[in-house]
């Protein structure tokens, strides 16, 4: 006689999975008051640090204040996300999880989900921080800053899953930062515009997602309504964040050490 399993309801059993692998993520750093500090407290430091170098020149703060809020939650997500996935794969938590019915693409949603739901108080933190007590002077609205913010931490978390599939200790995983993070740091306008850079470095830069992010932050800080290259902006950095992921679900495997 033939028994014939029956078919469970994918898609809710999916997302059963997701946010129960997102639950215990956010328990686990419960538990961990340096790594909440590290996503939450560091950038709003930075950005209080950063507006009193430039005290006599509230200008130049207005200038780049806008941009390093997109560019510090991006670098502590990627930071905290890589080692944290590192940490699961070599106590060998990951491989657990993976024998038991969790596929990879649940894992990689469950992290992001957890380390996005960090990434919107540390996002709301630092855009509130600048805006309404550091005096940030923002053309548009504040709440597409947060909103570019937001996006930009969600990349650092996507980066730092995919990165952490490519390195066998924490050591490693924070070796990757000069190779990921730099080269986008130095090529995304930060520092003089793109269109000044030499025409092989401006063709780089065009195709990595920081630079966008740090043009969608510009457009809010000069512009009232929301501009068709904020818009387009916006949209880059949000697929690069899913590209990223996609390939962080592909790359993930288990690993006994």
């Amino acid at each position: 006689m033939t028994t014939t399993t029956p078919q469970p309801n994918v898609s809710a059993l999916s997302f059963s999975r997701t946010t129960a692998t997102a639950v215990r993520v956010l328990r686990q750093l419960r538990h961990d008051p340096r790594t909440i500090a590290l996503m939450i407290v560091i950038p709003c430091v930075m950005l209080l640090l950063l507006r009193y170098v430039f005290d006599g020149s509230p200008r130049t703060f207005d200038a780049i204040g806008a941009s390093l809020l997109g560019i510090f939650p991006l670098i502590t997500m990627f930071l905290v996300t890589s080692i944290a996935t590192l940490r699961e794969r070599t106590s060998g938590t990951l491989e657990r999880l993976l024998a038991m019915p969790l596929g990879k693409a649940d894992l990689i949603a469950g992290y992001a989900l957890a380390f996005g739901t960090v990434a919107v108080v540390q996002s709301a933190l630092a855009t509130g921080l600048a805006v309404w007590f550091l005096g940030l002077d923002v053309t548009g609205s504040p709440w597409l800053l947060l909103l570019v913010a937001l996006l930009d931490a969600l990349l650092g978390t996507a980066l730092g899953l995919f990165v952490s599939a490519f390195a066998a200790s924490e050591f490693q995983a924070v070796q990757f930062m000069p190779a990921v993070i730099f080269p986008q740091l130095l090529l995304c306008g930060l520092f003089t515009p793109r269109s000044a850079m030499h025409p092989v470095l401006e063709a780089v830069s065009d195709v990595l997602p920081m630079s966008y992010a740090v043009d969608g932050m510009n457009e809010v800080l000069r512009h009232t309504d929301t501009t068709a290259t904020f818009v387009r902006d916006a949209l880059v950095v949000a697929g690069c964040a899913l590209l990223v992921l996609g390939l962080g679900a592909a790359t993930l495997r288990r690993r006994s050490q």
